[in-house]
């Protein structure tokens, strides 16, 4: 299939398959006149790659599951590294909820005094007529 088709089989754009393959994640054969041509086997490990992508790994992450990329990844035995990489992404990921749910309470705090400074204001105003 060609990479638009693939693009179609996976949910991707072409652009994606593209980055994929310039990471060594993907490697197509090519046409004579040079276009990218890949076999059913691409569909599985795109699609694993971008179910790996979209747990909050990265492609340098994924590189640890290439072994796996083409069958079951959910009943592929899980290995030291891949272990490790998910515990690292996962600490990486804990550390930015946390980082953003304090901007959030912030915002939030900000807002409600905001809210009281206002309600205040129209408060006195109302008293002042």
């Amino acid at each position: 299939m060609r990479i638009g088709e693939l693009a179609r089989a996976t949910g991707t754009t072409a652009r994606a398959l593209r980055h994929y393959e310039q990471a060594g994640m993907i490697c197509p054969d090519r046409t004579s006149n040079g276009y990218r041509i890949y076999d059913e086997h691409a569909v599985v490990r795109v699609r694993n790659l971008r179910h790996l992508l979209a747990a909050g790994l990265t492609l340098e992450d994924v590189r640890v599951f290439l072994p796996c990329l083409d069958g079951d990844l959910a009943s592929a035995p899980p290995s030291e590294k891949g272990l490790q990489v998910a515990r690292e992404r996962l600490a990486i990921l804990n550390e930015r909820i946390a980082a953003q749910t304090e901007v959030r309470d912030r915002l939030e705090t900000a807002l409600r005094e905001k809210a009281r400074e206002t309600h205040a204001r129209e408060a006195r105003g109302l008293h002042d007529q």
